[in-house]
């Protein structure tokens, strides 16, 4: 464990290596690493295994970027601004990327398996879906379930009978197991301990699942300021790897407590800048190429943008966009 854990963007982007497995923390257009998902695509990583629940514009990005190889989630999409993504779908046509579907509640005991350190945990959802249709184990078609990556598992699911109480057929879902987590939090204090306001969705078992946790936040804080309301983190010191503090970081995804989700910026990017590869490098080489690193990003998109997105401390949400309007 290193001792100064505080690093840079760039430092944390450059701990994830080419072929590593990962996950996001997040949800859809909620708490996503985004600063870390850019230096991602500027530093060009490669083959990168991602599992995660609900992605959205963060993976989208990463697709049309080059960045990732496999895909194991339950939805790709952009919240209430689009459907699927379209640099994903674009991917799984072309046949591009390897798109592993389980169902939402699936992913989750995934991460919560990994969480607690089992190799699988069971369920009743799915039962009689497609979702569980062998004929769509795509990491089984290409040839990636020989027990050579500890990070594959060697069946996409299991099918067991209850041998407790005799109450019929369960599915076993394996536990995710990743190289990686990058999260995006309100606070870390100065020595790990990490602490998520408002709505945490799997957020702290995605954290558990992986061997090293690398996360953005918001403020880096004394450490003491957090230990005055232990119940309130959710991961200690010891957990994390390293961190970086990234104001805005989670742009254009929301953080409750600080600023709402850029709702123009996503419904633009979804529907003008990923409808076709050459669109999407053309946005990537003004947003992500096109400036240096996250201050850079944040100077780009103006005080004006940004003040407008900051949230009304008593409401949590920022009283200066319009909404319900086209």
């Amino acid at each position: 464990m290193r001792k100064d854990k505080r690093i840079s963007v760039q430092e944390a982007a450059a701990e994830i290596k080419n072929g590593d497995t990962i996950i996001i923390a997040g949800f859809t257009v909620w708490r996503k690493p985004m600063a870390i998902i850019y230096e991602l695509v500027r530093q060009q990583k490669k083959d990168l295994h991602l599992i995660m629940a609900n992605p959205s514009i963060c993976v989208d990005i990463l697709v049309g970027g080059g960045c990732l190889k496999i895909w194991e989630s339950n939805y790709c999409g952009m919240e209430i601004f689009g459907k699927i993504g379209n640099n994903f779908a674009r991917a799984v046509q072309e046949g591009k990327l390897i798109c592993e579907d389980y169902g939402h509640y699936h992913t989750i005991l995934r991460l919560q398996a990994g969480a607690m350190g089992v190799p699988y945990l069971p369920s009743w959802s799915c039962l009689g879906t497609d979702l569980l249709n062998p004929q769509y184990d795509m990491l089984g078609k290409a040839g990636l379930r020989d027990g050579s990556n500890p990070r594959i598992p060697k069946e996409k699911f299991k099918l067991a009978s209850d041998p407790f109480y005799g109450e019929g057929e369960v599915v076993l879902l394996p536990a995710a197991r990743a190289d990686v987590c990058i999260g995006h939090v309100q606070k870390i204090g100065d020595m790990g301990t990490v602490r998520i306001e408002g709505q945490r969705f799997a957020c702290v078992e995605a954290m558990k699942a992986a061997d090293k946790l690398i996360l953005e936040a918001e403020e880096v804080v004394p450490e003491e300021e957090l230990r005055r309301q232990p119940d309130a983190n959710v991961i200690p010191h010891f957990r994390v790897e390293a961190f970086t503090e990234a104001p805005f970081g989670a742009h254009p995804t929301g953080v409750y407590g600080y600023y709402d989700m850029d709702a123009a910026f996503i419904s633009e990017y979804y529907n003008k800048h990923s409808r076709t590869q050459e669109a999407f490098d053309n946005w990537a080489d003004e947003w992500i190429t096109g400036v240096r690193d996250h201050k850079a990003y944040l100077n780009k998109l103006g005080a004006e943008r940004l003040t407008d997105l900051r949230v009304n401390s008593a409401l949590k949400w920022s009283t200066s966009i319009k909404r319900g309007v086209r």
